[in-house]
């Protein structure tokens, strides 16, 4: 009989020192950022990657963003007119629900809007998302883009549920095959083969929500 793994075990109290170090200097962040800009914003991201946020934040780089942790934002800014850091920021807090981020910055809010309208960058889909449009492969030879498919892939391709075989050496649909409708939420086999036929179905977005100035909160 195999034996099991063994899970490291990590003291909770270690965990929870660096949870709390983690939560600590974030709140001191906020509230520092609070002092020094002028708009607080609020904005959500729509199929979020990493990679493009980064970029987002390198063309405003005399900007602060902050995403996640929404509780601890909220209580940097002030939950109540009793605990809030500046005049009605607590009502900024309420809309810290749900996966949204914090923007810092002394850009003027009209800038702040015309550069979110015109930034959008294309991705890969991924499980759980809807699909934007319907892709059909037809029968016959598998192409991606100009080129066939290389031969090598086919296993793959028939074990993400394509019926394909080889036909001398040749990646072959024996049958027309949808690998999805418009409107349908993705498959993780689905998402995968819209990924090995190069085709983007997500768009990168950032969507402004409200921002705060002088006491005020103004929706977009």
């Amino acid at each position: 009989m195999a034996k099991s793994k063994r899970n490291k075990i990590v003291p909770l109290t270690q965990t929870d020192k660096k949870g709390r170090a983690g939560k600590d200097a974030l709140y001191e962040q906020i509230r520092e950022s609070a002092e020094v800009y002028k708009y607080i914003w609020i904005f959500s991201v729509e199929n979020m990657r990493n990679t493009y946020l980064k970029t987002v934040r390198a063309e405003m780089k005399s900007s602060r963003f902050f995403f996640g942790r929404t509780k601890v934002m909220a209580k940097a800014l002030g939950t109540s007119p009793e605990d809030e850091h500046k005049d009605n920021l607590h009502k900024l807090s309420e809309q810290l629900v749900g996966h949204v981020g914090l923007l810092f910055t002394n850009t003027e809010p009209e800038e702040v809007k015309e550069f979110f309208a015109n930034y959008t960058e294309s991705d890969f889909a991924r499980s759980g998302v809807k699909a934007t449009s319907t892709y059909v492969v037809p029968a016959g030879p598998v192409y991606r883009g100009e080129e066939i498919f290389p031969h090598n892939m086919e296993p793959q391709l028939r074990s993400l549920g394509m019926p394909t075989v080889l036909n001398n050496g040749i990646v072959t649909l024996t049958n027309e095959y949808r690998v999805c409708k418009e409107g349908q939420t993705l498959t993780p086999e689905q998402a995968q083969l819209l990924k090995l036929f190069h085709v983007q179905m997500a768009e990168f977005h950032v969507t402004l929500k409200s921002y705060y100035h002088d006491g005020q909160i103004y929706r977009v």
